[in-house]
């Protein structure tokens, strides 16, 4: 299965580069219940001239079936004038989808969320560029002015105080994107530097900041620097809301959105009739249906991912594309059962017959 899975994502990969134009192609990711709020934490200090701050939010880890925490941290701007849009939660088409952070002109919709900081829910109010050189609000931002000199002084009012990290859905936020900021999701975008991938990673090998364990609550909430988990860190003072995950359910209640989400094929019972040529046979035919049913995978994977593509190309609303979604989803789960009725009519077939007394 995890063969298929590389499968999918290097064809998708391949797909992604041929996409021309402005906009940031994204991969979703889809989990059935949704992220622990924002925890309550202090900024470090800007290390220094350029840096940009990029809040903490929450990742997702499929192999442990668990959120886990990515520190805020300061980094460089990978261009003068670019700025950083958080990625956020959204609930779409009955599953949690996430959207992946980028740079930017300018800093687009990130579903209303409040990380803090600055990033208020709209925008940015913790610097901007100027002259080729980047001010820091001083009213938002933390920095030492011995030595950051370019900084100026602008009261934020703050209309959002909720911790609640993702949007739409039950207690989500609900905001929408203004006209400016589908606009600015056509502009060309930078995905996550490499020192941020590399920050996402390290977060991810900590069991401490695994929701599981932390409850909310991170001991590492914040660094200085990307990666630097021994350096000068900050400690979360609190969870941002009573720690509650939701009931994970059974892999039956799932609501799996795409083939690649799906576990593997429940494999039917040995062939054991007494009957070696008999059993012979009857394997070659379960290992037929593997087959035929893997090949369904990866064909509806593949068209799935070409849809996505094109959603991309042709800069669909969120509207349209969480109709795809809600498609996806539903041909997943037709293929799903049927691909079980398929192997529970193969089984009864190959049962051997009752004995006779």
């Amino acid at each position: 299965m995890q063969r298929i899975r590389t499968k999918y994502w290097i064809a998708l990969c391949v797909l992604l580069l041929a996409v021309s134009g402005s906009a940031l192609a994204q991969v979703a990711i889809s989990v059935s219940f949704g992220p622990p709020a924002i925890p309550v934490y202090e900024q470090p200090l800007c290390p220094g001239d350029g840096y940009i701050w990029t809040p903490g939010y929450w990742a997702w880890d499929a192999d442990i079936d668990d959120y886990y925490w990515v520190p805020g941290t300061w980094v460089l701007a990978p261009e003068v004038g670019f700025l950083w849009t958080p990625p956020w939660w959204g609930w779409e088409a009955g599953v949690f989808i996430f959207h992946d952070g980028y740079w930017g002109p300018h800093v687009g919709f990130y579903g209303g969320i409040n990380y803090g900081f600055g990033y208020f829910g709209d925008g940015y109010w913790g610097g901007r560029w100027q002259g080729g050189r980047f001010f820091y609000n001083r009213e938002v931002t933390r920095v030492n002015v011995t030595n950051i000199t370019n900084v100026y002084n602008e009261h934020v009012t703050i209309n959002n105080n909720s911790h609640v990290s993702y949007h739409g859905g039950e207690g989500g936020i609900a905001a929408r994107p203004t006209r400016e900021q589908e606009e600015w999701a056509r502009e060309r975008h930078i995905a996550p530097v490499g020192p941020q991938r590399e920050h996402e990673h390290a977060a991810r090998q900590n069991p401490q900041l695994h929701a599981k364990a932390n409850q909310g609550r991170p001991p590492i909430a914040a660094t200085e620097k990307p990666g630097d988990f021994r350096g000068h860190v900050i400690p979360a003072k609190e969870a941002g809301a009573p720690y509650r995950p939701e009931a994970r359910g059974t892999t039956e209640n799932k609501a799996y959105v795409h083939p690649k989400d799906l576990p593997p094929t429940e494999h039917m019972p040995t062939p054991n009739t007494g009957d070696t040529k008999l059993d012979k046979k009857y394997q070659q035919q379960q290992d037929k249906l593997y087959a035929k049913q893997e090949k369904d995978r990866q064909k509806l994977q593949q068209k799935q991912d070409s849809e996505h593509v094109k959603l991309q190309q042709q800069h669909m609303p969120p509207e349209r594309q969480q109709g795809v979604e809600q498609k996806h989803r539903q041909q997943t789960q037709s293929m799903a059962e049927k691909h079980t009725q398929q192997r529970q009519q193969m089984q009864s077939r190959q049962a051997p017959p009752p004995h006779k007394r």
